[in-house]
């Protein structure tokens, strides 16, 4: 891991595997860029993988000023220009996903398309509460039981639990709890038109829950496409990793192609 500075002085921990077209990960409240293991050590046999941990999260250091999609935003595009990158694809699991159209919507000129991976463009209901709950509860400074919870749902085997549960640990409760907060009132869903690049939507079969938001995006993203991972629910970066490294290798490779 590498650090740079952000305009405001936070230390952003940071990885870089690989060479060639760059595909920079979002991760959610609580989780790291360790989430994103999988796709670092297979698609970095092609491509630049970046990984970074939000602030307050990980190995990235507390955050003062509250944490927010725009200021995550920023921070992406500060970190692709510490690295000299002009454009990449961005990529985010679950409100990842929402960082992503935030991303593509007010910095489309920094990005060569988009990758959501069981991700949003707004949250009610069910999925409302689960955040709120996060949200509760790292208020609370609950952040070890979040992780276990969290940790355990995204691990296919002990050795990635672990990985995921230590990194969660070191998270900071107050910027985590502003992550979650910031998700539960996020809505872009009325922006989606605006987007004209190429989005790649992944999403498990199982996981119903988040079906209906797969549907938004799909018909109001003007150039997309939708894959479905059989037998998974959620948790695609660890536990449905194959399937989702092929679907963005074919989505890359589909766009430099043309």
């Amino acid at each position: 891991m590498a650090y740079f500075e952000t305009a405001d002085g936070v230390s952003l921990s940071y990885r870089v595997k690989g060479d060639g077209v760059p595909i920079i990960f979002i991760h959610p409240p609580l989780l790291t860029s360790e989430n994103f293991t999988y796709q670092e050590d297979e698609l970095s046999k092609i491509y630049k993988v970046i990984t970074f941990d939000i602030r307050g999260h990980g190995k990235s250091y507390y955050s003062s000023s509250p944490l927010t999609y725009p200021l995550i935003v920023e921070d992406i595009k500060q970190l692709l220009d510490h690295l000299g990158i002009d454009k990449a694809y961005v990529s985010g699991y679950s409100t990842g996903g929402s960082i992503v159209l935030e991303f593509l919507l007010t910095l489309p000129d920094r990005a060569l398309g988009g990758i959501i991976i069981s991700g949003m463009s707004e949250a009610h209901g069910v999925l409302k509460d689960k955040i709120e709950l996060g949200r509760s509860l790292a208020a609370q400074d609950a952040v070890p039981l979040i992780a276990l919870s969290v940790s355990k749902t995204n691990s296919n085997n002990n050795e990635i639990f672990r990985l995921l549960f230590t990194s969660s640990m070191k998270g900071n409760a107050i910027n985590i709890e502003q992550y979650y907060s910031y998700s539960a009132e996020y809505n872009c869903t009325n922006q989606l038109l605006n987007i004209d690049l190429p989005i790649l939507l992944v999403y498990g079969k199982k996981d119903r829950q988040f079906h209906p938001y797969a549907k938004i995006l799909h018909k109001k993203l003007k150039h997309n496409e939708l894959k479905i991972v059989d037998n998974v629910k959620h948790q695609i970066p660890t536990k449905a990793a194959d399937e989702l490294n092929l679907y963005m290798k074919e989505f890359i490779m589909s766009l430099t192609a043309n």
